[in-house]
């Protein structure tokens, strides 16, 4: 495991493990409209090393675990730690943005963060394999139907999931990819173009899906 991908696991363990401690803890960092709104912006980034219980950290600590190399090895190590905060912030800004009306919207975890790894690495080897439920799927097809399915989760709040931070990370881990690496828009710009889709669509129908 790269050193920086191990000192970003620590941290999310320690951190989420003082916050289901610590009530306080919890409520002075998480993510929520409100104090957001009163410009406690350190909420927007200290919200992604929160968890709410320890099958949440896990799922996302194991995620980072395995796509994290794929990033590191293609773009560089100081590009990952960009990569994977940027696509942070975007999950919440995305999330501040659909929720800015409720300001007792609350959220946690990094799955913002996660996501932009994960879609960075689908738009290199989009022919993977990706295991949901132990079957296999090509990882774009995994990727179309994870921006479907967070897109509709995001209009219907489906379950307690931060949706929006999925579709706001995914999204800027595919930018960057392509920033960090012009390239492969000549190679495999097709990739981009059917990953992002389901985002342009929701852009065009985003009245008649009431976003």
């Amino acid at each position: 495991m790269d050193i920086v991908v191990l000192v970003i696991i620590v941290i999310n363990v320690l951190v989420s493990i003082k916050g289901m401690d610590s009530q306080y803890f919890f409520e002075k960092y998480k993510f929520q409209v409100g104090p957001i709104v009163n410009k406690d912006y350190f909420r927007m980034l200290s919200s992604g090393f929160l968890h709410v219980d320890y099958m949440h950290l896990l799922f996302n600590m194991l995620t980072l675990y395995f796509f994290a190399p794929i990033v590191i090895e293609s773009y560089g190590r100081n590009e990952f730690i960009g990569m994977y905060l940027l696509s942070l912030l975007a999950g919440n800004a995305l999330s501040y943005y659909m929720h800015r009306n409720d300001f007792f919207y609350s959220a946690v975890g990094a799955s913002g963060a996660v996501s932009g790894i994960l879609f960075s690495s689908i738009f290199l080897f989009p022919f993977m394999q990706i295991y949901v439920f132990f079957i296999p799927l090509p990882a774009i097809i995994f990727g179309v139907l994870y921006m479907v399915y967070s897109i509709f989760g995001m209009k219907n709040q489906w379950g307690n999931i931060g949706h929006a931070a999925h579709i706001g990370g995914a999204f800027m881990g595919l930018i960057l990819s392509v920033l960090y690496k012009p390239s492969l828009l000549q190679t495999q710009g097709w990739i981009f173009f059917i990953l992002v889709l389901p985002l342009i669509l929701m852009i065009v129908y985003r009245k008649k899906l009431n976003l």
